[in-house]
């Protein structure tokens, strides 16, 4: 398969406004004035604030007579606490607007500053397993551009934000349906700088997405299609990401696959995520290393009875033996080749934490729509496993 425009322009309507391309920040004038967007509050992570692509944006903006700030206290792990001080910081500087920039965490702290910050409702309320809030206006919330910087999140076109409520020591799934993005722009320029590390861990993150997404048992082709070419590209180009990290094809080829994996997730997750969202929450582990460490042990319980689509995606990540075995068996060698840790337990995570993580797991939305059924005691045993040795090769 070839993807011959990875390295040109290119607009998507669906299932938002998509601006990608290398150098597509250069645009970002011209899509804020479209949206009449005049003073936006950047948001981003404190390990993003000093990367040139802070100041190369507010330059971008000023160019265009577009004022900004920039909010930064966003933690790898977003806390309820940050998303209240990122809203005192939009309504003291009369922003009119939000513009997410980094990973995940910023994306998701923007995300969850514009469903609390035009209205008094408490953050929580915001669960996604909770009734969804009245929320009054015609434009409850702010205007909100998208601008990943990693390749793996897929965070850039759904408007679900995960934040960490502190005192719980769990990770709880924002999100108003009324809430949606207004562009998002994928260059992959942005990634280039992204360390071998970082640029593997969120790789497997879309990987992951996008496996669990597809086994998702509900009728969706939309998603369904999305997770098949998010794989497609990602069986393509993760290694060459990582291993030449100046490939811009490879980069964009990521950022491109990583989107899709994002779309296809509307469907839901399963338990790789729902583990790695507890895991996260309480010991601050980096997520999409979580779930690269989780996903084998997760894909030996869920695979065997999912013969027709466990071919498909052998089929779209050129895996030859199809079984079960076979085909964890081939992600598992991936992961060896990105130097994966093998165990939670390598990144901090100890084994008597397994019962207390397994029951907040139960409470994730992502452990409703795991395609295998499991109640906290196989969830544990997942979890078990995962702390001691996570990978058979």
């Amino acid at each position: 398969m070839t993807y011959s425009n990875l390295l040109g322009n290119k607009d998507w309507g669906f299932p938002i406004p998509i601006f990608y391309g290398p150098g597509r920040i250069s645009d970002i004038g011209s899509i804020c004035k479209n949206l009449e967007i005049r003073n936006p509050l950047i948001v981003t992570d404190r390990g993003s604030l000093k990367l040139s692509f802070i100041q190369e944006l507010r330059s971008l903006l000023s160019k265009n007579g577009i004022s900004s700030e920039v909010f930064f206290e966003i933690s790898p792990n977003p806390i309820g606490d940050e998303i209240g001080a990122g809203c005192n910081a939009y309504r003291d500087g009369k922003h009119d607007s939000i513009i997410g920039i980094g990973g995940g965490s910023g994306m998701d702290g923007a995300k969850a500053i514009c469903l609390t910050v035009n209205n008094d409702i408490d953050l929580w309320a915001f669960d996604y397993n909770k009734p969804v809030p009245q929320v009054a206006g015609t434009n409850p919330f702010p205007k909100l551009i998208t601008i990943p910087t990693t390749a793996g999140t897929g965070a850039e076109t759904e408007s679900t934000a995960m934040v960490t409520h502190s005192e719980k020591g769990m990770k709880f799934c924002l999100d108003h349906p009324r809430l949606k993005i207004s562009a998002a722009v994928l260059d992959p320029v942005l990634t280039v700088g992204l360390p071998a590390n970082l640029t593997a861990w969120t790789g497997v993150d879309a990987l992951t997405h996008a496996i669990e997404a597809y086994i998702v048992p509900d009728f969706h082709p939309l998603c369904d299609g999305a997770a098949i070419e998010a794989l497609k590209l990602i069986n393509k180009y993760l290694v060459a990401s990582v291993e030449e990290p100046e490939n811009l094809e490879a980069r964009g080829g990521m950022l491109v696959g990583s989107c899709l994996a994002g779309i296809s997730f509307l469907k839901g997750l399963g338990f790789v995520h729902a583990i790695s969202h507890m895991v996260g929450a309480e010991f601050d582990t980096q997520h999409g290393l979580t779930n690269a460490i989780v996903l084998p042990v997760v894909l030996r319980y869920n695979l065997p009875s999912l013969d027709e689509k466990r071919r498909q995606m052998a089929d779209a990540l050129n895996i030859n033996d199809k079984t079960t075995d076979g085909f964890v068996g081939d992600i598992e060698a991936t992961l060896n080749r990105l130097n994966i840790p093998k165990s939670l337990s390598s990144i901090g995570v100890p084994l008597d934490c397994a019962s207390r993580v397994a029951e907040k797991a139960m409470f994730d939305s992502a452990a409703s729509t795991n395609p295998v059924k499991g109640n906290s005691t196989d969830i544990k045993a997942l979890i078990e496993r995962s702390i001691l040795e996570a990978r058979r090769l």
